[in-house]
């Protein structure tokens, strides 16, 4: 049996992390009191007793929380931004290359990022297979539901009076220098981050991801972009889809409450559109940390999960 804390069991994705192991057999969870659980020195004793460690704490925070670690046994998974491009950390996305053997003995796992997540599931095995340059110049948009905005932007989706605006869906990271583009280009191997539009919307969770393309730029057809999902995404949480029919639309809810990914290409002989369907909550998040864990323990990844087919 492991011992697990969540330091920031009070946030979304703790909160999240905390309800699918408390119900766990091979798992016994660390829990401090409300009156010491931002309190150094008691936070810093639970990091320490424990086999794993889930950070869901802000960037700074997080550093911090790492400096408390004298255990050198401790497995910590992050899933603040803070060290996602760290050389020195393992990146928890186990279906690229050979992530999983890496997380499998890693000490220290940093945690995708949600619009990360699905923007990289479709560009690093382009990058990787030689069908698409490195130099590319790509753009992204991003379908989210508000849960990924945390407490704050929930209460304010769910208030007893949701303003006009927040009824349409609203378009942020203006300025083009969202958190998650520094991980979307290193992990791809990318020397341009991508022209990236996140969209919020008002329903609680699910993420449709879609980055559009000109054939012309690639270096292959859409049937060869196929076959290197086929080939890549055989294990794991990620799954190729042959094809997707609702109707004429895609709806970014399609996976909310589950822990998996749908990567599917459309488009013509000219332009194609590649997308990927999870929840921002599930592989986009607490999922994505749960698989991280489950692989560090040895048990199959999907387990305490909830995936397709159930």
């Amino acid at each position: 049996m492991k011992t697990v804390f969540i330091d920031g069991s009070a946030g979304t994705t703790g909160l999240r992390i905390y309800e699918r192991l408390e119900g766990r057999e091979d798992i016994q969870l660390i829990r401090l009191s409300e009156e010491v659980r931002k309190d150094a020195a008691a936070r810093k004793e639970a990091i320490n007793r424990a086999d794993i460690v889930f950070l869901c704490l802000p960037d700074a925070a997080a550093v911090e929380a790492v400096s408390l670690c004298e255990n050198s046994e401790t497995v910590i998974i992050d899933t603040s931004t803070a060290h996602r491009t760290n050389p020195d950390w393992t990146y928890g996305f186990p279906e690229l290359g050979n992530n999983r053997e890496k997380i499998r003995t890693a000490s220290r796992i940093a945690n995708p990022g949600c619009h990360a997540s699905g923007f990289i599931a479709l560009i690093q095995p382009l990058v990787s297979h030689g069908l698409l340059s490195s130099d590319a110049f790509l753009t992204c948009f991003s379908l989210t539901g508000y849960s990924g905005g945390g407490k704050k932007m929930i209460a304010e989706y769910e208030g007893e009076k949701l303003p006009a605006l927040y009824k349409a869906p609203r378009q942020y990271g203006l300025a083009q220098n969202h958190k998650h583009l520094p991980e979307m280009a290193a992990v791809c191997g990318l020397v341009n981050a991508p022209a990236f539009s996140p969209i919020v919307a008002d329903f609680y969770s699910g993420m449709e991801v879609s980055v559009p393309l000109f054939a012309k730029y690639i270096s292959g057809s859409l049937e060869d972009i196929k076959a290197v999902y086929r080939d890549v995404y055989k294990k794991g949480l990620v799954q190729f889809c042959e094809e997707t029919d609702e109707g004429g639309f895609l709806s970014a809810a399609a996976y909310a409450g589950r822990d998996d990914m749908e990567v599917t290409v459309m488009g013509n002989a000219d332009r194609i559109l590649l997308t990927a369907r999870f929840d921002n909550l599930g592989k986009g998040a607490s999922g994505a940390a749960i698989q991280n864990m489950n692989i560090v323990m040895g048990v199959p990844e999907d387990t305490g999960l909830t995936v397709k087919g159930e």
